[in-house]
């Protein structure tokens, strides 16, 4: 009988849990129809250079490779993290997470460089639809990254001050889901825009 009333009481909180997890897959599933659509944006406008320049003038395979590396292997680092959170060892969580928090800290100084590159040259946002469209697809994954660098930071806060409770736990899964997508993305701007304007 006891059980029973102790299931019950549980059920609220664990109802709880759920409709979160269930709104920030809903947030997901609108992130990646923005995502969409800029994605359609810039494959529309990728031949509208207006006389300047192109991808290939641009481009630096090795700099977005290392772009890539950092960014695949904080996703590693951040599943090295979801391990040690289940099997409640949180030093090491902590270590990759800061591990994690590191290599996107990276990604986004490259990003940051490729841009302030390209501004210097002349092929700033405004100099052509082609550089508009990739811009603002780039530079809005860039942003998503500096929002979960964020949350990283305030995860480790919340690891250390209130170990790994139940609440924790949840919001460390739902950060995952996030750096996961975001790798996702960045899978397909790697394929969609740099690999074609490069070869």
């Amino acid at each position: 009988m006891s059980l029973a009333g102790e299931d019950t009481a549980l059920l609220p909180e664990a109802d709880a849990y759920e409709q979160r997890a269930f709104g920030f897959w809903l947030y997901l599933m609108s992130d990646a129809i923005i995502f969409a659509l800029l994605f359609a944006t810039y494959l529309v406008m990728a031949g509208n250079t207006a006389g300047g320049p192109a991808g290939s003038d641009l481009f630096s395979l090795p700099h977005t490779l290392g772009e890539t590396l950092l960014l695949l292997t904080s996703s590693l680092t951040f599943g090295l993290a979801s391990v040690a959170m289940d099997a409640g060892r949180r030093p090491q969580l902590l270590a990759w997470l800061a591990v994690t928090f590191v290599l996107g800290l990276g990604f986004v100084a490259m990003e940051i460089r490729e841009f302030h590159g390209m501004i210097i040259q002349g092929a700033g946002p405004d100099r052509s639809g082609f550089l508009s469209a990739f811009f603002t697809l780039v530079g809005t994954h860039g942003l998503h990254v500096s929002a979960g660098l964020v949350f990283i930071l305030v995860m480790i806060t919340q690891v250390i001050a209130k170990e790994l409770s139940q609440p924790v736990s949840s919001r460390l899964l739902r950060l995952g889901l996030f750096w996961h997508f975001l790798d996702i993305v960045w899978i397909g701007i790697f394929s969609a825009v740099y690999l074609p304007g490069i070869l």
